[in-house]
């Protein structure tokens, strides 16, 4: 049976990544491993150090950078993350000013959605039940 392990976040800065996921998300870091110039960088849930791991790795290639230039221009999220409360969350991030607010949380069907810019050059959609 197969089972999640990494899922890759292409980033255009693996610094910024970092503060992001882990700063305002509240991921936490599981790798951090110098590889040549950039490095091997994961993130888990929290409290979810053996959980699936976010794998945030430069876009450099060059089909990356227009993958991921595609999806911010029609609007499309590149990951989707449960937090507990999108309002609050969305509310949290605007008082903090972590990021821009792509799209207000909104209901939709048995979730509330909103759209947040990453910072690294992604859209990421947070959810709620």
């Amino acid at each position: 049976m197969a089972k999640v392990s990494y899922c890759n976040v292409y980033v255009d800065d693996q610094d910024q990544a970092k503060r992001f996921y882990c700063d305002v998300l509240g991921f936490e870091i599981k790798h951090d491993i110098p590889i040549g110039e950039h490095r091997w960088l994961t993130v888990t849930a929290p409290g979810d150090p053996e959980g699936p791991q976010l794998l945030l790795e430069p876009d450099v290639h060059p089909a990356v950078k227009t993958y991921k230039t595609a999806l911010v221009e029609d609007g499309i999220p590149l990951a989707a993350f449960e937090v507990d409360d999108v309002q609050a969350e969305v509310d949290r991030l605007v008082s903090e000013h972590a990021t821009t607010v792509v799209q207000r949380p909104t209901p939709a069907g048995e979730v509330t959605i909103a759209v947040v810019d990453d910072t690294c050059g992604n859209l990421i959609q947070l959810f709620s039940y």
